[in-house]
């Protein structure tokens, strides 16, 4: 065993894998606002709906004023399912006894106790406060005051800037997103053959493959930013003096922000992925896809993944089919699995085992972006232990203003200064809305 070999064996065994209560893992997690549902998914006058999340059985609901409320799932009084309850305007009330809870967890009567319940005070529901931002529910289950919730440019402009979806996947979630910070997989797991023009894929399968069949073998390198890591992928191209430079995100703790389908629609867009456990072995993959400036092309999306995932999420490509792999397909792509990226990572994520044995790996140097990550999630392990926030937590309103979160597709010159390139980026504030798609009608 090298040494870089023993260095990721140490790294291993310490990455935050396990999320559930009492956890070190847990503890960091919940320290950040996670993604619950989205809200396309739970409109005003949706029932009660039973959850489990950070391995915390739970129940979302809407009160009769349409507010949000994330409580535990079974009654403080006689442990019932709760997301059996009757709505009220109050909040939510249990069917065995009659007990009501608002949204805070508090309990507000005990009808069938004398004069209401003469010490219902003293009763707490778990709960967890909620918000609904950037077409999604969120939560915060952390201890104490909730840190500010973080105005990414894709989670602070209205609905018609930005595409929504989540995917269920079978595998511990920090696996999955280590994916995102892997920029070479793009060249090949992605990899298909030009398509006809008249293809319903071909914003996909054309514009971004020129992207990734450039240089197949790019230099790949990382720094660390105050949200996370920010990663660099440099591609030699054909013309003299030129290079072809991806920047991308790895966003504390379970986050990214990318390149993703709306990169052919040129500067000022991005994609971010929060991978949020479900519970060890399982988590839901949240996508949110923006562009400041041009009209996502939201329907061709919406029809790409529907013919990919049921109403609930899920892929009906899985283990027991082998994803659907068609033989005959891998001769015009490379794994054969359809053109829609999400299942392409699902599967390779997956295949990797429902919690990855990092002791197995053989780590390169493409994959610097993916140690530097788990050293610093460590990092913030400790920072946690000793009752500091860890890196990315936004306590006040200057550090909530996110115009540095760069996501970026370029051709520039080879020996262009990158900290003066990227400084201009961030001055010119390329995720600003254009005006003109602002005032436009419809989503």
């Amino acid at each position: 065993m090298n040494s870089a070999d023993k260095v990721n064996l140490t790294l291993s065994h310490q990455l935050p894998i396990a999320t559930g209560p009492g956890t070190l893992g847990g503890d960091l997690i919940r320290r950040y606002w996670q993604p619950v549902i989205l809200l396309e998914d739970y409109p005003v006058g949706s029932p009660p709906r039973a959850l489990k999340l950070l391995n915390e059985e739970l129940v979302l609901f809407r009160d009769g004023d349409g507010k949000i409320g994330l409580l535990g799932l079974r009654c403080a009084h006689r442990c019932a399912d709760l997301s059996y309850g009757r709505v009220e305007k109050g909040g939510l009330r249990c069917i065995y006894h009659g007990w009501l809870y608002d949204a805070q967890g508090n309990c507000l009567e005990q009808p069938g106790e004398p004069e209401g319940g003469k010490q219902r005070d003293r009763i707490h529901q778990r709960a967890y406060p909620c918000v609904e931002r950037g077409g999604a529910v969120w939560t915060y289950m952390g201890p104490g005051e909730p840190s500010l919730f973080p105005n990414y440019p894709v989670l602070s402009t209205p609905d018609k800037y930005r595409f929504t979806a989540r995917w269920k996947s079978n595998c511990n979630y920090l696996q999955a997103n280590e994916g995102n910070i892997d920029p070479v997989h793009t060249s090949y797991l992605h990899s298909f053959e030009p398509v006809k023009e008249d293809s319903n894929s071909r914003l996909a399968l054309t514009q971004q493959q020129q992207i990734f069949g450039v240089d197949t073998a790019p230099r790949v390198s990382a720094r660390d930013t105050r949200f996370g890591i920010r990663v660099f992928t440099h591609r030699k191209l054909p013309t003299p003096g030129k290079q072809l430079l991806r920047v991308t995100n790895f966003v504390m703790p379970n986050a990214c922000a990318i390149g993703g389908s709306e990169t052919p629609l040129g500067r000022g867009g991005m994609s971010m992925f929060w991978h949020v456990p479900i519970d060890d072995e399982s988590h839901w993959r949240y996508e949110f896809v923006f562009h400041s400036k041009a009209e996502l092309p939201k329907q061709q999306l919406k029809e790409a993944y529907e013919a990919e995932m049921n109403a609930a999420g899920v892929s009906w490509r899985n283990a027991q089919n082998r994803f659907g792999q068609d033989r005959e397909e891998m001769k015009r792509s490379y794994l054969g699995m359809g053109p829609t990226f999400p299942t392409h990572d699902l599967f390779v994520t997956e295949s990797q085992g429902s919690v990855l044995d990092r002791s197995s790996e053989h780590l390169v140097s493409s994959d610097i972006a993916i140690v530097r990550s788990r050293r610093l999630l460590i990092e913030a392990l400790s920072d946690v232990e000793s009752g500091k926030d860890p890196l990315g937590v936004i306590r006040s309103e200057t550090e909530n203003d996110f115009r540095d979160l760069l996501v970026l597709t370029e051709t520039i010159d080879i020996d262009t200064d990158l900290e003066t390139y990227l400084g201009s980026m961030e001055a010119e504030d390329i995720y600003q809305l254009n005006p003109e798609l602002q005032n436009r009608t419809g989503t």
